[in-house]
């Protein structure tokens, strides 16, 4: 699924193609059809993102809201515009370029109170400016709920998935069964500013790298470019890429769950700031 930085490029590259101007938009697949209808040939005033939903505003009580889900992909195509390939749910078409959007969980025109609604049931997003960080705090300090479990509750954080999830545990040696109640805030605080560093980051790169150049096999001679650049995301039986200790597996709530038993184990307070201030200032240096 793609995570909250995939958004919030969407959101940035619409509103280089497409705000400002009036677009084209159909349903060649037909399920969005009377909806489009509705906006078709009307000015798009913003793109925005918030976690993994993706907002097009054409007006009062015309908002056309997208979830890309597991399998949902928006192309970016220069005109001329060719014959709809697949079941293009919609198509955008500005002055030079148009998009289809395939194989989205939603794609709906909703009235302001309902996109209200939805912003106020997510999460922090750690791309936001309005992100609030102590409401995010909150909900964690009291939740017996693993941190595995948390930092995939887009009611508590918006935006972040499975891969940020096992990275950023990984890079704060944090033990993802560790119930969320029992973190500190200090280690939340750096939680939450290593979190805002990696998605920003991978808005600017476009993809997730979260290797500090200390651990970083692709700087190692003989090894190349198309190493995997995460600590523990899909390195099942890998050595650790700290310590050498088979990366672990586990499904937990249906979704691949992937550490480093040594790396976090449990009490990881004193690590996790090490890390945390390793991260901040590498972060910075790009």
């Amino acid at each position: 699924m793609p995570e909250g930085h995939t958004l919030h490029r969407l959101a940035a590259l619409h509103t280089r193609r497409y705000v400002g101007r009036p677009v084209a938009v159909s349903s060649p697949q037909g399920r969005f059809a009377t909806n489009a209808e509705m906006v078709d040939g009307r000015v798009l005033e913003s793109a925005e993102a918030h976690g993994k939903h993706l907002f097009h505003h054409y007006g009062p009580d015309l908002v056309v809201h997208v979830h890309l889900g597991l399998y949902g992909r928006f192309s970016d195509d220069r005109l001329p515009v060719e014959e709809p390939r697949g079941q293009v749910r919609m198509r955008v078409i500005g002055e030079t370029h148009y998009g289809d959007l395939r194989g989205p969980t939603a794609c709906e025109l909703l009235t302001d109170a309902e996109v209200d609604a939805i912003h106020a049931r997510l999460g922090a997003d750690p791309l936001r400016d309005d992100a609030d960080p102590d409401r995010a705090w909150a909900r964690i300090s009291r939740s017996r709920a693993p941190l595995a479990t948390l930092l995939m509750d887009q009611s508590v954080i918006a935006g972040v998935g499975n891969v940020y999830r096992a990275e950023a545990l990984f890079r704060h040696g944090l033990d993802p069964q560790l119930p969320g109640r029992k973190l500190t805030r200090a280690c939340w605080d750096e939680l939450w500013v290593d979190l805002v560093d990696l998605l920003h980051d991978g808005y600017r790169r476009g993809k997730i790298e979260t290797l500090r150049s200390e651990h970083d096999p692709r700087l190692v001679d003989g090894v190349g470019p198309c190493a995997r650049a995460t600590y523990v995301y899909k390195r099942t039986g890998e050595p650790c890429l700290v310590c050498g200790t088979p990366v672990a597996h586990a499904r937990h709530l249906a979704r691949n769950l992937f550490w480093c038993p040594v790396c976090q184990a449990p009490e990881p307070v004193r690590p996790a700031r090490r890390a945390a201030r390793r991260t901040t200032t590498r972060l910075e240096r790009r």
